[in-house]
């Protein structure tokens, strides 16, 4: 070895340890923003740390590639072009050397790669119908690289007003010489060149963030559709409406305080008098549902039973579960929050959500196992739990270690159970029915903010929790009929089959102390236990616990007044109360009154 010649990273014979680092992105971003508040910026930056990150590098790929699909298939539905707004200078347009250069200098993202990497290009030239472009790291050829008519049919420019111009027909419609781009390229169906395509930055944008329900592990976090763009990270740092994805809170308050899945609400118009003005809220689909089972509100996602359960629970119990799950320090006490008016981050509420599918222990989210200092000493592992079995040198087959937890209970596992089985049912039957669909058992929630302005959707397995919402930064509508199950549970969908197909599912776990009975899901009545058909649902009750038959629970409220009237100057239109035979005559002019908090879907 004397004799050898001394080789080092210095000299080129050995590869840096940086360059085996990921790029900052997204997540690693978040673990020095977290870490810098621990320890300091000083010690992180150089302290001589080593960190062990939770990081599942094939997930955190599929949770870019599943969010940034979803939010440019929306942006092109859209069609607006927006561009990047940068240009080149004339005079080095016409020298390919120059041209290149300058491109070069330009600060745009140059690493999404969705459905093909996107390259940055400028406009070299326009022509009647087309745009000839010189593309970075893209050599020239014969012909040039040109965007033809057929690929700008879809858009309208905006203009620096904020109008739309006329939807394009040709290239210059939408481009000017100079004008850099991001372009990829699309293939025929026989996997053949077919052309290059314009693409832009989204404008909408959203998260998603995916961790391990049983140690807290943050596997995924992708927080906006570029980190390039944007360093922004809208699932630790935007604070957002969850609209009907806060309900499982209201819920579990209910089950604990003696409500059950079949206990039964009524699902009807009602007014209250706020300083405000009248707050008359509504359900999605402007209909009332009658008496119906708890499980059918959390299914069908009813906000005015919704906000009856709340009102019989009472708001201080929920703000204190709130609390404790981590979704907010201080939760006001309005029936509005009930629905998810009150704003927290898709961080604190994927938290929240793990705990209900671990049974109800509580678990700490962290993006670092282990932090070690220049000496190799340990200074912060995150899993604080005990493997008494982990130093043996063998154990039966098919057994694991055993391991023991001390961690906090926050809810009732029997709780965890039903509602956990409740939100079963908005995946197999309810609001995400459409678009979530997975090998195995899944539970979830949508979430849809007044006049559609978040889409949310948060869901498990056994062992991952997953959350996505897609909005505006700056809150506007996203579209009519559009919600968390139509734009964000077709992201989770996407991702989680390749967690599923990593990590594998099963059944929730059944908790001790419990016994199924049959039930019917319309009606809330008890069924014999050899009944089948579509109506049976096999709630779980508690060990000496009867389900309640008859007791129909109202909130407080009233049906309300104004919308009911006798008028025979106004035209009248039949509302039939489903599941249920009452049929009235109401006022097509009725007033609707003011939705401001409420209405959340």
């Amino acid at each position: 070895e004397k004799n050898k010649p001394l080789r080092s990273v210095q000299n080129g014979d050995f590869s840096n340890f940086r360059n085996s680092l990921p790029e900052r992105d997204y997540f690693t971003d978040e673990i020095r923003r977290q870490l810098t508040k621990n320890f300091g910026e000083e010690s992180f930056f150089t302290g001589g740390m080593t960190i062990r990150a939770t990081l599942d590098p094939d997930l955190q790929e599929q949770a870019r590639v599943s969010l940034q699909r979803a939010l440019e298939k929306y942006d092109r539905k859209q069609g607006l072009w927006r561009g990047t707004g940068l240009k080149l200078p004339l005079d080095v347009l016409n020298n390919e050397e120059s041209w290149r250069a300058a491109l070069g200098s330009i600060k745009i993202p140059r690493s999404i790669d969705l459905d093909g990497k996107w390259f940055p290009a400028v406009v070299l030239s326009l022509d009647k119908t087309s745009a000839r472009i010189g593309i970075e790291s893209v050599p020239e050829d014969g012909e040039g690289h040109w965007i033809p008519k057929r690929d700008v049919s879809w858009a309208a420019k905006v203009q620096p007003d904020g109008s739309y111009a006329s939807k394009a027909k040709i290239v210059s419609d939408l481009l000017e010489i100079g004008e850099i781009v991001h372009v990829r390229k699309l293939f025929k169906a026989d996997g053949s060149f077919d052309r290059w395509s314009l693409r832009q930055i989204t404008e909408v944008q959203g998260a998603l963030m995916a961790m391990d329900v049983n140690n807290g592990r943050v596997l995924a976090v992708q927080g906006g559709f570029s980190y390039e763009a944007s360093v922004f990270n809208r699932a630790s740092q935007a604070d957002r409406q969850p609209g009907s994805s806060f309900k499982p809170f209201v819920y579990a308050a209910a089950l604990d305080k003696g409500k059950s899945p079949a206990s039964l609400f009524v699902d009807a118009p009602f007014e209250k008098d706020t300083p405000d003005g009248l707050w008359i809220p509504k359900n999605y689909t402007n209909e009332f549902y009658g008496t119906l089972p708890v499980r059918a509100g959390i299914e069908r996602s009813l906000n005015l039973m919704t906000i009856r359960l709340a009102s019989e629970v009472g708001m201080d119990l929920i703000g204190e579960y709130a609390k404790r799950f981590g979704v907010y320090e201080n939760m006001g006490p309005y029936l509005a929050n009930s629905l998810g008016a009150q704003e927290t981050t898709l961080y604190s509420m994927v938290a929240a959500y793990a705990m209900f599918a671990n049974g109800g222990e509580r678990v700490q989210p962290t993006l670092v196992d282990r932090v070690q200092d220049r000496y190799g000493q340990t200074i912060y592992r995150h899993d604080v739990r005990v493997c008494e079995e982990c130093e043996l040198d063998f154990l039966p087959s098919g057994r694991a270690p055993k391991i023991v937890s001390d961690r906090e209970r926050v809810m009732d596992p029997i709780t965890a159970y039903q509602l956990t089985s409740m939100m079963q049912g908005v995946v197999e039957r309810g609001t995400a029915k459409a678009t979530v669909n997975l090998p195995v058992p899944v539970a979830g929630k949508t979430g849809t903010t007044n006049k559609s302005k978040d889409a949310w959707f948060i869901g498990f397995t056994s062992n991952i929790v997953a959350g996505c919402y897609i909005g505006y930064d700056l809150p506007k509508p996203l579209g009519k009929s559009l919600g968390g199950g139509s734009l964000c549970g077709p992201v989770f969908d996407e991702f989680m089959t390749a967690a599923i197909s990593k990590y594998g599912g099963r059944d929730f776990t059944v908790p001790d102390g419990g016994k199924f009975i049959n039930m019917d899901r319309y009606t809330g009545g008890r069924l014999p236990d050899d009944a089948k058909g579509e109506n049976v649902v096999a709630e779980f009750f508690r060990d000496g616990e009867e389900p309640e038959f008859g007791i129909t629970f109202d909130g407080g409220f009233s049906i309300g007044s104004n919308l009911f009237r006798d008028d025979s100057s106004i035209e009248e239109v039949q509302v039939i109360i489903k599941d249920g035979e009452e049929t009235r005559e109401v006022p097509s002019t009725a007033t609707i009154g003011t939705v401001s908090s409420g209405g959340l879907y």
